[in-house]
């Protein structure tokens, strides 16, 4: 709609989980080496705690993408608001086990712990990662902590990752779940940006979808931006958005702190009280940022051994392979 209006090839602030869009800040790239290595390392469960908006979701689809990950079998559920009976039934769908296994628990676990045994001795690694986790009633959490347990003598078979808003963490300091919180071997979260993090955030992901920040956003834009947004990913990218659509139909270039300031009373994001600094000059604080990286997951990126890439055709697997990334809703 806007694109060709700003120089653009697509549209830079979708809400899907990309990870072509994803901004390296410090925090985020501690979860994405946090979450590779929960997924490759037999470490038991890995747990992922961020607010509603801060890229949970775009971590774990980057982990799951990445090359060290891609050849593990790993089941992705990302709506757990599920029964157990559910659950069993979705463990058997995503692992590819039998139909009696999706019916019946006992036989569900027997298929299970066969298949990771198998896998585990053809040195392939399995694993169950669950977005929204705080979404997990208490009955379904003891069932990931049951899940855990699966192990041969010296190493665990199924690698867990669980990903959610901070309830999850406050919940797992409850008494009646201190056995699922002993479990958990490694931790990351992530928060909101800060202001020079906003700006990169914006400029990035002007850049890969092939425009010029210098020519979409004035300085005061970004800086209002980052106020109403309060620095969480998610807001920043509907403000964006949306003041692009409203420049636009304005025949108004760059988008300047009126329009934003339209959008934030439309959508009803007030202002946030000792955030209205202003905004340093941005190739200025671009260049103090260097631990700041946007990472392209595309074939250049093949040198960065955390780099996260998209699957790429090698073939057909051996039939006990060929289920090497499975996104199950």
């Amino acid at each position: 709609m806007y694109e060709a209006f700003f120089g653009l090839r697509e549209r830079p602030f979708d809400l899907t989980p990309n990870p072509r869009f994803l901004l390296m800040t410090p925090r985020h790239r501690e979860a994405l080496t946090t979450l590779e290595y929960g997924l490759t390392a037999r470490t038991g469960i890995a747990l992922l705690v961020g607010e509603a908006g801060t890229g949970k979701t775009t971590i774990v689809h980057a982990a799951l993408q990445s090359q060290r990950v891609r050849q593990s079998l790993a089941v992705y559920l990302n709506n757990p608001a599920l029964t157990r009976d559910e659950f069993v039934e979705f463990l058997a769908a995503g692992f590819g086990l039998s139909e009696g296994a999706a019916r019946s628990k006992t036989r569900c676990l027997t298929e299970l712990t066969d298949l990771l045994a198998r896998r585990h001795a053809a040195g392939t690694m399995s694993a169950l990662v669950i977005d929204e986790a705080h979404c997990l009633t208490d009955e379904l959490l003891e069932e990931v902590r049951l899940l855990a347990n699966i192990e041969s003598a010296a190493e665990k078979l199924l690698s867990i990752v669980l990903a959610g808003q901070p309830e999850i963490a406050d919940r797992l300091n409850q008494p009646s779940l201190r056995q699922l919180k002993q479990r958990i071997g490694l931790r990351c979260s992530l928060a909101a940006l800060e202001l020079p993090e906003t700006v990169a955030y914006i400029a990035a992901r002007l850049r890969i979808a092939g425009g010029d920040e210098r020519q979409v956003f004035t300085d005061d834009a970004v800086a209002t931006i980052h106020n109403r947004s309060r620095g969480i990913p998610r807001t920043i990218s509907v403000i964006a958005d949306n003041a692009l659509v409203s420049a636009f139909a304005q025949d108004l270039r760059p988008v300047d702190r009126d329009v934003v300031l339209e959008i934030c009373r439309d959508f009803d994001f007030e202002d946030t009280p000792g955030h209205a600094a202003e905004l340093p000059r941005r190739r200025e604080d671009e260049d103090k940022n260097e631990s700041m990286r946007v990472r392209s997951f595309g074939p250049d990126a093949a040198s960065d051994p955390h780099a996260a890439m998209p699957a790429v055709d090698q073939g057909p697997a051996p039939p006990s392979e060929q289920r090497s990334i499975r996104f199950v809703v």
